[in-house]
């Protein structure tokens, strides 16, 4: 690869772009394997010098492009170097290739196979040249005696033209790419197998995004997510090497294809020659394993074959291919590796950390890293016996901390009935998890008893009336929602002092959100100064909140993959439906309103589409008309049996998140000073700077 790299950096004078495709380099790119050469006694020589010139000059690409107009004779180019050596002759009922001139045979493939010692490519033994059947062609026969290899590639690093004998080592034989034909109609039967026990009723992202015409937020939006930063300027008409799927050959063979549409890691792909012939459209995941960028197939010796629905349309695809693309872009050479190194975790199986108590939001517990995935984890809470008490996070969350950072600010923490460490589980290093903005804790800061606003973790579709409970050391702040907190607290919860989440009072009204009243309170419609004033409140300083709002790109209707909090193992179908500054309402597809959730433009609960395909994450599809009434009338029972009870709306499963009073053993540790610095702001409320 690195080779390839360098080699693709030598040519000069046309797109400057790191990814663009220029003429002197399709002469590279485009060079696959050629055709293995027929023994001389096979031959019909020609005698005129200038012919053979001539094709070798259309062959100089060594492209292996199947489908190329045949010539009526059999003539060859080979060379005068070439050996005399015979191989026996195949049997003549096998079927024949006829191809740039030349006449193939397929072998029987029942005699043994070997492996080329010169190219590594694998075919049938007896079709192999020398007597020890230790090189698939004469070329590389050759090549391997006068060590050729060693220099064609110590002249390219040197930039220097490649020798004669070097440009045998773009050619192969057609023996090692036909080397399954003896099961190949058992291949086909299985294909055909296959392709009809893939259920029709499977969601699939590329049908939904085309038959609603819709647009899917861009990966750069996601910077937590695999190739989130590194995305670069892949848009359409990209041009990639994929397999060509429009072939009878037995043996997979590639094509170049264009991007028409992006939809998050999915693309929407045509293959080149088509030109507005959408009928072999297909979608694929951008980083899957199949995808190259251009040239790869002829560093890899890969054949690339047209589309036979195509092939009568040109008799030179090779100069085809040279027109179209000169000049395009193509994926950087080593995005197969950005993907692979963006897809390691940190964080690994038997960690240990503290995380939130999902049925007391007030009070942290210690867990376990059962599993990662994309970045995901499985925590399973230290006390379960039978492994089956978890909770999912995305591992830049912030419920999850470090081993002792309950204790450093002061928050409540669920001491383990396991007092020693099981064996194999290890404290993770802090350094992994999410960093906070410092702030000043000297100045002027949150009081206790200060009002604000604040999105309910346990009704995610609501910004409530809230009252600052408790101030923690290092910015962070325990919060209740004004009219249904329990008498001991069991229901605050911690936001740090920067969290998105938590807004001064007055937001909800200047961007024309609907505030959530307190609970039992009469006085509709909701006045803050009426509030304030009857509880003898005040409102915390507008100056101490975050005013931070990145470029994010999210726009109004956009589609993504996003978990659904309440029910934090399931990521679903989603849509943007309102941008609030960095604020998102995020809507379920297929359910009500009701369920839909406030979440921040950063929130490493939000994805990409075709994430869950990378990953191998289950995706869950838009809900269906008769399990939404279902899920409804459940829903509506629910809080008529519980109706004293404060709950959030939730999919599938409930979580009893405010069920019972607090039971074992809490324990409330002081707080300490902070000497942190403040960090800068912007002018996020800018109209309710008093």
């Amino acid at each position: 690869m690195k080779l390839l790299l360098f080699l693709l950096s030598l040519t000069s004078g046309f797109n400057t772009s790191p990814n663009a495709l220029s003429t002197s380099r399709l002469g590279t790119v485009l060079g696959v394997r050629s055709l293995q050469r027929v023994p001389r006694w096979k031959r019909v020589r020609r005698t005129e010098h200038s012919s053979r010139s001539e094709r070798k000059r259309r062959d100089s690409f060594g492209m292996f492009d199947g489908y190329d107009s045949c010539s009526e004779d059999t003539s060859s180019s080979s060379s005068s170097e070439e050996s005399e050596e015979e191989v026996a002759p195949l049997p003549s009922n096998l079927p024949i290739i006829k191809n740039n001139g030349q006449v193939y045979t397929y072998p029987d493939g029942k005699s043994g196979m070997a492996t080329c010692e010169m190219c590594g490519m694998v075919g049938v033994r007896d079709a192999f040249y020398s007597k020890t059947k230790r090189f698939c062609s004469v070329s590389c026969s050759r090549s391997y005696s006068s060590n050729s290899k060693k220099a064609s590639i110590l002249a390219r690093l040197q930039g220097k033209p490649p020798t004669k004998k070097a440009k045998v080592l773009q050619k192969q034989p057609l023996v090692a790419k036909l080397a399954a034909y003896a099961q190949y109609q058992a291949t086909l039967q299985n294909q055909a197998k296959t392709k009809a026990a893939v259920s029709m009723e499977g969601f699939s992202w590329g049908n939904y995004i085309n038959s609603n015409s819709f647009i899917a937020a861009p990966v750069t939006c996601f910077k937590h997510a695999p190739m989130g930063t590194c995305w670069g300027d892949i848009s359409e008409n990209v041009r990639v090497e994929v397999p060509n799927t429009d072939c009878s050959l037995p043996t997979k063979v590639f094509w170049i294809a264009g991007i028409v549409k992006l939809a998050g890691y999915n693309a929407l792909l045509r293959y080149e020659g088509f030109e507005n012939d959408s009928g072999l459209d297909f979608w694929c995941n951008i980083c899957g394993s199949d995808i190259h960028p251009v040239g790869w197939c002829a560093a890899s010796g890969k054949p690339l074959v047209p589309p036979r629905t195509i092939q009568h349309k040109y008799t030179n695809w090779k100069a085809f291919l040279v027109k179209r693309l000169t000049g395009a872009k193509t994926l950087p050479p080593d995005f197969s590796q950005k993907v692979s190194e963006s897809m390691q975790y940190p964080f690994k199986p038997c960690m240990r950390v503290e995380v939130v108590d999902k049925r007391h939001l007030c009070r942290t517990r210690v867990a376990v890293v059962e599993s990662v995935i994309g970045g995901r984890l499985r925590l399973v809470y230290e006390e379960s016996e039978d492994r089956t008490d978890d909770f999912w996070c995305h591992m830049h969350s912030p419920l999850i901390h470090h081993i002792g950072w309950s204790r450093s600010i002061g928050h409540r923490f669920k001491r383990s009935d396991i007092t020693k460490k099981q064996d194999g589980h290890f404290d993770t290093p802090p350094h992994l998890f999410a960093k906070v903005k410092e702030v000043d804790q000297s100045g002027e800061w949150f009081k206790e008893g200060m009002k604000l606003e604040a999105i309910d973790p346990l009704n995610l579709s609501t910004i409530c009336v809230a009252t600052i409970r408790k101030v923690l050391a290092d910015g962070f702040l325990m919060i209740g929602i004004d009219g249904s907190e329990a008498a001991d607290g069991s229901d605050w919860f911690c936001y740090h002092a920067t969290s998105p989440s938590i807004f001064p009072v007055g937001f909800c009204e200047i961007n024309m959100i609907e505030l959530t009243p307190p609970r039992g309170y009469t006085k509709l419609p909701f006045k803050w100064f009426d509030y304030l004033r009857e509880t003898g409140s005040i409102a915390a300083p507008v100056k101490l909140f975050n005013k931070d709002v990145p470029n994010h790109g999210f726009r109004v209707g956009m589609k993504l993959e996003a978990v659904d909090l309440m029910e934090p193992r399931l990521i679903c179908v989603a849509t943007v439906t309102r941008i609030i500054h960095r604020l998102l309402r995020i809507h379920f597809d297929g359910w009500e309103e009701e369920y839909d959730q406030w979440v921040d433009c950063e929130s490493p609960d939000l994805y990409p589409v075709g994430w869950c395909q990378l990953t191998g994450y289950q995706l869950q599809p838009p809900a269906s008309q008769s399990s939404r009434e279902n899920q409804s009338a459940s829903s509506k029972q629910k809080k008529k049996a519980k109706s004293q009870q404060y709950k959030g709306h939730k999919k599938m499963t409930t979580l009893q998140l405010k069920e019972e009073l607090l039971d074992g053993e809490d324990y409330n540790f002081l707080q300490g000073a902070s000497d942190q610095e403040s960090n800068g702001s912007a002018n996020f409320y800018i109209k309710q700077e008093p």
